[in-house]
């Protein structure tokens, strides 16, 4: 027997310290409505420990802050599951080494991996050497549950198997679909012949007329008596989960469609009962027994409900897209040999092998090697990025050509891609301030249809036609099967898990709901200029050779006087000569005159360049260019004079060059709508030609850094929305003072934590797309919501019965049934039409 120490609480990767709160997701599975949402989030509160619990009725999650001292997962779960609610579960194997011998150790282990956040049940078989781990979808980190096992002294060996192409959210979903579509079928089997018995006369449903007239009233109770009896294990089976709900939220002191579902059915069921036994308590022709209303009533919302769930689980598509793209192995170099091993155990440091066509498993940093790599489905750009060694690499992007080496630099959750998972993840999760309303609404929709209920069977009952039992006995059934508080619940909460999941598809990255909504309200874009719309990188752009001397040898001979100079403009110019494959020399008799530019020799003959001081420190006339400078100048340029043996050579002009979709995208935002605004520090002349070019004509120059937020705070005056795009240290101020705040993520991780929206790639496309899906967003939750409330605020007093004295209109329990599991296909289906969205920034 190996003798093994207890195991001592293990510090996970969710938490630093044991003694801070702790962050959990759990997959609820039952959620039928808004409702069930709150009572949820309220058993949660209730539970010693818990500090925050929301819950997101679109997504089927729970988020939920505690403290590990006062709180566990299981006690959360528990609570959870009393409240008749059930928890979306992973599973993976891990094999340990050495073998495990003895029950004492098996426990070690248990015990162990049970401490870490996100464990439901570990199972050690020690017949095996794998222990088996439950653990709450999504939550368990592999280094976590490593760490846990080895401080029981043993090792979790490198073959963890995990169900691999088995998304478990996905496959829960698809359980509950099927599984609602028996019900379904098992409530149509029996409301077909339920139905025979109560309307024998319709035209489709047909039956002779000899048995029609000539059978016994005794026959006639049977047939009742047997639907009855049919129609109980249509409530047991197909309906239980309606009356499980309505108990649970009875138990709760709340109410929802559960409630109003439970209610109608057996109603109806025991009035029909009551009646076929005892019809003499009933007044004449009103002992009617309703038992199809139970039936076909139950079928409809079952298959509404399937509908729902088939759809909402397409909502989500964009997270189970992301987590697609994650390579499944790596191959490293460990003791120099190449090996092929599982994406979770690359550790940081490792040497990693990328061949041609390989999707690159984790972040890090090229060593060895030159490629282009696809990195499109992270940053949204079409065109593969060049790499060479020092160049950062992104995991799940696509190596194309050439093959290289990298060392990783983050794995796991630190990735990049497990970065945006969370980010879309937790947007999905949060609220709208418009849902927030949304669900104030809800909280006294049920209870307030249940009122309405309850006044229109007494208005029947008093003042309605004879048979006035039947009637009001109908139309008090019907008004609590018409409402559907689930439309209202799920309007705005799909559209904004749609929405955000279009646009992480291009790479933009909305923070929350509210980033969202306020995107779609906003008037005015600030944009900074370097980084932003610029490249933030000088570069050669132009070279006007002075009359005896051609182009060719003006760059040569700059850019070779250049070569030796750190200056980030002579930089520019050797570059430039670089990128046009001219061949440079190394200059000699190198001297740099600070304040001035550069002073050399080039092939054995004296070359200057710099400004026009350095010209006139050695008496060089400049008349010949000087009107090529200021023209230059004009245009935002930066020139620089080159002379050639004590005579004027030419110019040559470097600046930082607009992106290549900056002028497009800036025009795209003005057809919106927006009033575009550029924000920079550079001089007016520089900052007006820039922004003559892209076409903005608002600047703002010469603004300091420390400056700028206020800059935005006077532009929000009048109560304007403003948005600000920045990417640097010195934009963060003014990102946070923006009503939203745009950080690309080329840029600064500084600015990145600042902005309430981060564009993965540099283009500016990306602001322009992302104002487009919120806009696009908010419009279709309104839509969806709209709709909710008008079927509702029309429904309601329909099958009420408010048009049956003007028209002798009533509205059939059958048809509210089928109207509102409708309703709630259709907003789930409307919130879908996303999915499809196409934005006029990214057209073509």
């Amino acid at each position: 027997m190996n003798s093994r120490s207890t195991p001592q609480p293990v510090t996970t990767g969710h938490n630093t310290a044991l003694g801070g709160p702790l962050h959990v997701e759990l997959s609820l599975i039952g959620l039928s409505c808004a409702s069930c949402a709150t009572t949820v989030e309220r058993v949660l509160a209730e539970q010693p420990g818990v500090a925050e619990a929301h819950v997101n009725y679109a997504l089927g999650k729970a988020h939920v802050t505690y403290d590990p001292n006062r709180a566990t997962v299981s006690s959360m779960m528990d609570a959870i599951r009393r409240a008749g609610y059930n928890i979306g579960a992973d599973e993976m194997n891990v094999r340990i080494t050495p073998s495990v011998h003895c029950a004492s150790c098996v426990g070690f282990i248990e015990e162990a991996l049970a401490q870490v956040p996100g464990v439901l049940e570990a199972t050690v078989n020690p017949g095996t050497d794998k222990v088996h781990i439950r653990y709450a979808a999504g939550q368990a980190v592999l280094a976590d549950l490593k760490r846990a096992i080895e401080s029981t002294g043993y090792q979790a060996a490198h073959s963890v198997e995990q169900e691999e192409g088995v998304d478990e959210e996905t496959a829960a979903h698809l359980r509950e679909y099927r599984s609602l579509l028996r019900k379904f079928w098992f409530a149509v089997a029996v409301a077909v012949p339920v139905m025979l018995v109560a309307y024998p006369e319709l035209p489709w449903l047909y039956l002779p007329n000899l048995f029609v007239e000539n059978v016994s009233e005794d026959l006639i109770w049977w047939l009742f008596l047997l639907s009855g009896v049919a129609t109980l294990p249509v409530m047991a089976y197909s309906g239980r989960q309606f009356f499980t709900g309505a108990w649970s939220a009875f138990r709760h002191h709340a109410a929802d469609m559960n409630t109003l579902i439970a209610l109608g059915t057996s109603a109806a069921w025991l009035y029909s009962t009551v009646a076929i036994f005892f019809p003499g308590l009933f007044p004449e022709g009103t002992a009617t027994p309703f038992y199809d209303v139970t039936a076909v009533v139950t079928a409809l919302v079952v298959l509404g409900q399937a509908l729902e769930v088939r759809a909402k689980g397409q909502t989500s598509q964009a997270i189970r897209k992301l987590m697609g793209l994650q390579a499944k192995t790596a191959r490293v170099l460990r003791d120099g040999q190449e090996m092929e091993i599982p994406v979770e155990e690359v550790l940081v440091g490792d040497i990693v092998v990328v061949r041609p066509g390989d999707k690159i498993p984790v972040d890090g940093e090229i060593v060895d090697g030159r490629s282009a790599v696809d990195e499109s489905m992270v940053t949204g750009e079409s065109l593969p990025v060049d790499k060479q060694p020092g160049d950062e690499v992104i995991g799940a992007t696509v190596n194309t050509t050439g093959s290289f080496k990298f060392r990783a630099t983050k794995v796991g959750k630190d990735t990049a891609l497990a970065q945006i998972v969370k980010m879309v993840q937790d947007a999905m999760g949060s609220k709208a301030p418009i849902a927030r309303l949304v669900d104030l609404i809800s909280g006294y929709f049920v209870p307030t249809v249940m009122i309405i209920s309850v006044l229109t069977f007494l208005a029947w009952y008093n003042f309605g036609p004879s048979p006035v039992l039947a009637y009001a006995v109908v139309t008090a059934v019907t008004v609590l099967i018409i409402a559907c508080p689930c439309a209202i619940g799920m309007a705005v909460p799909l559209s904004l898990v749609a929405g955000v999941g279009k646009g992480a598809e291009h790479g933009v990255l909305i923070r929350n709901g509210e980033a969202l909504q306020t995107a779609s309200q906003l008037q005015v874009i600030v944009l900074d200029k370097t980084g932003t719309i610029t490249k933030g990188k000088p570069e050669l752009t132009d070279v006007v050779p002075a009359p005896g001397f051609n182009e060719e040898i003006l760059v040569r001979l700059a850019a070779s006087a250049d070569r030796p100079s750190e200056h980030p403009l002579a930089q520019a110019i050797v570059d430039g000569a670089r990128a046009r494959g001219t061949a440079l020399v190394e200059p000699s008799e190198f001297e740099a005159v600070p304040g001035h530019g550069v002073e050399t020799r080039v092939d054995g003959r004296q070359v200057l360049v710099g400004n026009v001081k350095l010209m006139r420190r050695h008496n060089i006339s400049t008349d010949q260019v000087d009107a090529e400078v200021t023209r230059l100048q004009e245009n935002g340029k930066t020139a620089m004079y080159v002379a050639v043996d004590g005579q004027a050579a030419g110019i040559v002009a470097v600046a930082d060059t607009i992106k290549e979709d900056s002028i497009e995208a800036i025009r795209v935002m003005q057809e919106m709508g927006l009033e575009v605004v550029m924000l920079t520090g550079d001089n007016e002349r520089t900052a007006q030609a820039i922004a003559r070019q892209v076409g903005i004509d608002r600047v703002l120059a010469e603004v300091l850094p420390e400056d700028k937020a206020m800059q935005v705070h006077l532009l929000k005056r009048g109560n304007r929305k403003v948005g600000m795009v920045g990417d640097g240290i010195n934009d963060a101020p003014a990102l946070v003072e923006a009503s939203v705040g745009f950080a690309i993520g080329t840029g600064t991780d500084v600015a990145i934590e600042a902005a309430d929206i981060t564009l993965m790639s540099g283009s500016l496309k990306g602001v322009a797309y992302a104002i487009e899906v919120s806009r696009a967003t908010m419009r279709n939750a309104k839509q969806s919501l709209l709709g909710a409330f008008i079927y509702n605020t029309l429904g309601v007093p329909v099958a009420a019965g408010v048009l049956y004295p003007f028209f002798g209109i009533l509205l059939s329990p059958l048809i509210a049934g089928a109207a509102m599991a409708a309703s709630s296909v259709t907003v789930v289906s409307n919130a879908n039409r996303l999915r499809f969205f196409k934005a006029r920034s990214f057209a073509g």
